[in-house]
């Protein structure tokens, strides 16, 4: 019988030690496992999830927002399989539409355009939509468990369908778009969002958009006068908001066609917010910025170049950005563009981010995997674990830590003992200690077992369990 030792790593890599089937550690030179040996996270279990929906409305949206709300049903379905059920969700949904005011404005700017795509005032300035839906009672999802395995709700129908509701925005909306910035209006003490997110509740930000984020400081960027900034298009979102080490080290070579590499946000741009400006503000909701988990539906950063277009209602081909991906839905084709800012923002986040393309049809997959990456943090006690020995009874090889300050430069880490008294429940005599234990109910995977934690005095707030065991080759 072959079966792999876990050498494990936490997350700052300092510690090592070995799974040992005597209960006793010692230093190992680490040894990579073969087989599913990485840290599972145990508790605390955080059933309280905030999401908030930042969906883009500005024209060409539709196909891709109807796409979003015909899958949602498989966002749901995954996170439904958390042990315990479907978490204590709060779900929200806000627009990419800020109008005409920039993040450093006192007031907007003067309205450009007519018709869709045009901008003005505030937009809807990153209130919580609902589009008049009659089936919600408030301005979000609330969705709870009670005591008693019952919910309690403030919607009739199903969530997928007052979802749908929510989700449907419309493609009317301002072309400049600035989906990080109605992320912060919407979660920085508006007082049309009260409620919604809970202060030690997980945060979800999941941004659906098919161009990049232009969250602007000031509405200058949207000046009529074409002479320093160019004809008035959202290009000036790139030409501005992006530096290429390859072909756009300045914005007037970011203004030259052809392709360019090594693309990143202009942090120095004097017309764009910083994107680590909204990294900061994000991370800083929580007091565990683990708490904070970002996901994108977007387009590729990939390939970029500039490209002459002619404009609707124009004849003259101007700078534009080549799309980055496209894909067919019924008989037209839908595109979308490098999302440059937004990819540099979620990669901000280690171990809670996930990023998918737009140019799908069927977004199903997209949001199976950021309803995975949330059941994650939500965490579980169920442990993937294997009886690595033929003698009777359940032999475990395993290695479990409490984690104080997870995740941060002062974090540290203290291995437990298992109990010393395997009987249901341990009469041990060391405290703390763990033991695993068979619950088909709790957890009904073959290869799982619920981790159980004997304790003489409550865990400081905070504590992180991390379990790593030996699986089969």
């Amino acid at each position: 019988m072959r079966w792999v030792v876990c050498a494990w790593w936490l997350v700052l890599g300092h510690v090592f030690a070995a799974c040992a089937i005597d209960r006793g550690f010692s230093e190992v030179q680490p040894t990579p496992c073969r087989h599913d040996c990485d840290p599972q996270p145990i508790g605390p279990l955080n059933r309280d999830v905030d999401i908030l929906f930042v969906i883009d409305n500005s024209p060409a949206m539709l196909a891709k927002q109807t796409s979003l709300k015909n899958n949602f049903p498989n966002f749901i379905n995954v996170l439904g399989s958390v042990p315990g059920g479907l978490p204590n969700l709060h779900i929200g949904v806000v627009t990419t539409d800020l109008g005409t005011k920039g993040a450093a404005d006192p007031q907007p700017g003067p309205a450009i355009g007519m018709g869709p795509g045009a901008c003005s005032g505030t937009g809807q300035n990153g209130n919580l939509v609902t589009n008049g839906s009659a089936m919600l009672t408030g301005t979000f999802i609330s969705d709870i468990q009670t005591g008693d395995g019952s919910r309690t709700t403030n919607y009739a129908g199903s969530l997928a369908s007052v979802f749908s509701s929510l989700a449907s925005v419309g493609a009317n909306g301002c072309g400049f778009e600035q989906p990080l910035e109605a992320a912060k209006r919407a979660l920085n003490n508006n007082p049309a969002n009260a409620g919604f997110m809970r202060p030690d509740a997980l945060l979800a930000l999941v941004f659906v958009q098919d161009e990049d984020d232009c969250s602007f400081a000031h509405s200058s960027l949207l000046d009529i006068d074409t002479t320093t900034l160019g004809p008035l298009q959202s290009f000036r979102c790139n030409r501005f908001g992006h530096v290429c080490t390859q072909g756009g080290t300045t914005p007037d070579l970011m203004n030259v066609t052809g392709p360019k590499g090594g693309c990143a946000s202009n942090e120095s741009s004097p017309y764009l917010t910083r994107v680590g400006d909204y990294v900061t503000f994000f991370k800083g909701l929580k007091t565990n910025p683990a708490n904070v988990i970002v996901a994108g539906i977007a387009g590729p950063t990939l390939p970029y170049e500039v490209e002459l277009r002619v404009p609707n209602g124009s004849t003259t081909a101007i700078p534009a950005v080549a799309h980055s991906c496209s894909y067919v839905a019924g008989t037209a084709v839908e595109v979308a563009d490098p999302a440059v800012r937004l990819r540099q923002f979620l990669a901000q986040f280690p171990n809670r981010n996930t990023v998918t393309t737009v140019c799908n049809e069927d977004l199903s997959g997209a949001l199976i995997l950021i309803a995975e990456l949330v059941k994650q943090v939500v965490g579980t006690n169920c442990v993937e674990v294997d009886d690595i020995d033929p003698a009777p009874g359940f032999q475990v090889d395993c290695v479990v830590a409490e984690v104080q300050n997870y995740g941060h430069v002062n974090q540290t880490e203290r291995v437990l003992l298992q109990c010393d008294n395997l009987a249901d429940p341990p009469a041990s005599t060391i405290k703390p200690c763990w033991w695993l234990k068979e619950d088909a109910t709790a957890c009904p995977v073959a290869s799982q077992r619920l981790l159980q934690i004997e304790r003489s005095e409550p865990p400081p707030e905070g504590t992180q369990i991390l379990a790593y065991c030996a699986r089969f080759s």
